[in-house]
C-alpha cells in the first residue's frame, strides 16, 4: 500500500491534470469552469494524499471531479430557478396529477442519493450524462465489468422505487 508523497503527487499531477480538465470539459464546454474544477480535484487529492493509495489516485481524482461537476451543476439550477423568480405557471393539467409527479419526483432524488456513491456515480454519467460503460470505466479507471456491476446495483436499488397512490 504506498500513501502519496509529495513526488508522487507532482508527477501525477503533470501525467494526469489535462485528462481530468478535458473529462470535465467535455461535460459542460467551459474551459475556465473545467480548469477550476480539475484544479479543485487535485487540491482535494492533496488533502487526502494520507488516505489515498497511489494506484486509487486516478480514481479518486475523476470521481472528485465528476462530483464536483454535478454540485456545481445543482448550484447553478438553483441559482437560476431563483435569479428567474418565483414565476407561477398555469398547467392545465389535472392538479392532482401534478401533485404525484411533484412527490415522485422527490422519491426519484431521494433514491438516487440514496445509493452507494459508485452507484450513483455510474448512474448518473450514464443516464444523465450519455457516457458509455467504456468511457465510464476510462474516466473512473475501472474495468468495464465493475462499471455493469455497479450499475446492476443502481438499476436493482432504482427497481425498488414505487409511486403509491
Amino acid at each position: 500500500m504506498t500513501l502519496i508523497s509529495e513526488k508522487d503527487f507532482k508527477q501525477f499531477y503533470i501525467e494526469n491534470f489535462s485528462a481530468v480538465r478535458m473529462f470535465i470539459y467535455s461535460k459542460c464546454s467551459d474551459i475556465y469552469l473545467a480548469e477550476d474544477i480539475a484544479q479543485e480535484s487535485f487540491v482535494r487529492l492533496w488533502k487526502n494524499k494520507d488516505k489515498v493509495i497511489l494506484s486509487k489516485a486516478r480514481a479518486f481524482v475523476f470521481t472528485v471531479s465528476g462530483n464536483l461537476f454535478l454540485d456545481h451543476m445543482r448550484h447553478e439550477k438553483v441559482k437560476n430557478s431563483y435569479k428567474n423568480g418565483f414565476e407561477i405557471k398555469f398547467d392545465t393539467s389535472d392538479p392532482h396529477f401534478i401533485l404525484e409527479m411533484d412527490e415522485f419526483k422527490l422519491k426519484l432524488e431521494e433514491t438516487i442519493m440514496g445509493m452507494p456513491e459508485g452507484a450513483r456515480v455510474v448512474f448518473l454519467l450514464n443516464r444523465i450524462e450519455k457516457m458509455t460503460y467504456s468511457q465510464i470505466a476510462e474516466s473512473l479507471d475501472l474495468s468495464v465489468k465493475a462499471i455493469e456491476k455497479r450499475m446492476q446495483r443502481a438499476l436493482e436499488i432504482m427497481s425498488t422505487l414505487k409511486f403509491n397512490k
